[in-house]
């Protein structure tokens, strides 16, 4: 059986960004692009609609390449629930303030149970 695997939008955008000369961002879009390559079709993966929103922006050529990566990857849809436990994992200080986002990814992933979040 497959695991299920939630796509944050880092993922996405090393994917597509330009190599980098700092050592361990090359290592990390290497790596990505290895699993995107060879271990990605082994499994589920899922985004939802806030990373379409966060791979839409910055520069309009990578914006494009990034939405052309995740075309057609199911979208988990960002419930009541999710906005709840991105509040309580805020409220909580289990996340910076600066790090919305990252709540509700978090909590997108956890109210549907996926194996695991990529980030």
């Amino acid at each position: 059986m497959k695991e299920s695997v939630y796509i944050e939008t880092s993922i996405i955008s090393y994917l597509c960004s330009r190599p980098s000369r700092d050592l361990i961002i090359a290592a990390k879009q290497e790596a990505t692009r290895e699993w995107w390559e060879n271990i990605r079709n082994k499994n589920d993966i899922y985004i939802s609609s806030l990373v379409v929103d966060e791979a839409s922006q910055g520069d309009r050529c990578l914006a494009i390449k990034r939405k052309e990566l995740i075309a057609g990857v199911p979208l988990l849809p960002q419930t009541e629930n999710c906005a709840k436990l991105a509040y309580e994992l805020l409220n909580a200080h289990a996340f910076p303030e600066k790090a919305v986002a990252d709540a509700h990814h978090v909590a997108i992933a956890s109210v549907y149970q996926v194996n695991f979040l990529l980030s």
